[in-house]
């Protein structure tokens, strides 16, 4: 028996029944489907099938072939749409390797980024399978689904472009691992909130200039995080504890905050927080956004007084690798489906040993330590680095009964 393959491809305005009477011609043929690829952009399809052809009149695969080709071309013309045909094309296996996602976010994004990210998949050898936009709103998001370069240089090379490049990036794998439940572990202050509760409880205290400069000596490399931060409580003693109840009133999530944690939520992940922060205000907090768990600092209080201690071991950027570790085997997630978001120096362990480390807003050394980085204000732009789309977005919150809010005109 005769065996040949057949590449068909199928473009015009899209329509339905395009597919089912483009098959339904096909199958009056003895042909097998070896793949099948369709997209739809802004209302034009492309259909393309390969098949392999099995001639039951051996030595004529020719008459066959022309057969099938007639076919399809008068479905083409009853559809109004153009088809071509290639004879002797074979299923493109190598595509299907080394696959990997790379998201690019800009606000607004600009022709250069596309370009430049681009060429960075092209000198690595990768070829562009599918480039599809993920989110419109608050920033524009578009995934690159290539293929044929390696993910740990291209990552290397577009972080080190990203100056040039104008927009943010994250580099990763697609495979299996994109789906099954996932752990996102959360930095607080400047991340989940835009304040630094030490520096509230400091103007409570009234004591934010001496605050201020133990913050700019650790800053400065002269003491470690621990040692700053019992040296900062230090001057809380005597703060009554009702100070705690305004400072919890006076902490502002970062916008999206909200969206990014019922998001996570509603998609199964498990969400945690983590903060060098005090449980007595991050707690709360933890239970407003629905999170699985939170660690902190305690702070020691007696007779309704801060004395100035904190209780137990501190979480440090040590502390923070822990929490992240301790959640994983919790949960019995693998490291390499955990994420985690963060802002600082303190924040630099937990996010090189996150499966995907992202700096938010961050300062250099936790950029450079992280996997990709978030510029804009927005933290639920973090949902689209992990490949959730805002219709997904918008899908949990009409579950959940929350209203998205409409993009500005």
């Amino acid at each position: 028996m005769s065996h040949e393959t057949l590449l068909l491809t199928l473009s015009g305005l899209d329509r339905p029944g395009v597919t089912r009477q483009l098959f339904t011609a096909l199958d009056d043929f003895p042909v097998t489907v070896d793949d099948v690829e369709q997209l739809v952009v802004r209302g034009r399809l492309v259909l393309s099938v390969l098949i392999s052809v099995d001639d039951p009149h051996e030595g004529a695969p020719d008459t066959m072939l022309a057969a099938i080709r007639r076919a399809i071309r008068l479905v083409a013309a009853d559809l109004d749409m153009e088809v071509a045909t290639v004879i002797g094309a074979h299923e493109d296996n190598a595509h299907r390797r080394d696959r990997i996602h790379v998201t690019v976010l800009g606000s607004p994004l600009r022709p250069r980024a596309i370009a430049e990210v681009a060429q960075e998949i092209a000198d690595r050898g990768g070829n562009i399978d599918r480039i599809r936009r993920i989110a419109s709103y608050p920033v524009t998001a578009v995934v690159f689904e290539s293929s044929g370069a390696n993910a740990t240089e291209l990552r290397h090379a577009l972080t080190a472009a990203v100056s040039r490049i104008g927009a943010d990036i994250a580099v990763q794998e697609a495979g299996l691992d994109r789906r099954g439940q996932h752990l996102v572990v959360m930095d607080v202050d400047s991340t989940v909130i835009q304040d630094e509760v030490i520096d509230l409880l400091a103007q409570e205290a009234g004591v934010m200039d001496q605050v201020s400069l133990i913050t700019e000596r650790a800053m400065a490399g002269e003491l470690d995080f621990s040692a700053s931060l019992r040296a900062r409580v230090a001057l809380l003693a005597g703060l009554p504890e009702t100070a705690l109840d305004t400072v919890r009133q006076r902490v502002t999530l970062t916008p999206g905050a909200r969206t990014l944690c019922r998001t996570l939520k509603h998609l199964g992940y498990r969400v945690c927080l983590v903060s060098g922060g005090f449980i007595e205000v991050v707690g709360p907090l933890a239970a407003s956004l629905g999170v699985d768990d939170v660690r902190a600092n305690t702070l020691e209080i007696t007779d309704g007084v801060l004395t100035g201690r904190v209780l137990g071991d501190i979480v440090d950027r040590a502390g923070k690798r822990r929490a992240l570790e301790h959640f994983a085997s919790e949960y019995e997630i693998p490291m390499r489906r955990t994420i985690a978001i963060g802002d600082g120096a303190n924040d630099i362990d937990m996010l090189e040993a996150a499966g995907l480390g992202v700096a938010f807003n961050g300062k250099a050394a936790a950029r450079a330590a992280a996997d990709a980085s978030v510029s804009v204000p927005y933290l639920d732009s973090v949902l689209y680095l992990l490949g959730i789309t805002r219709e997904e977005i918008e899908g949990a919150d009409a579950m959940t009964g929350f209203a998205t809010p409409a993009p500005p005109i």
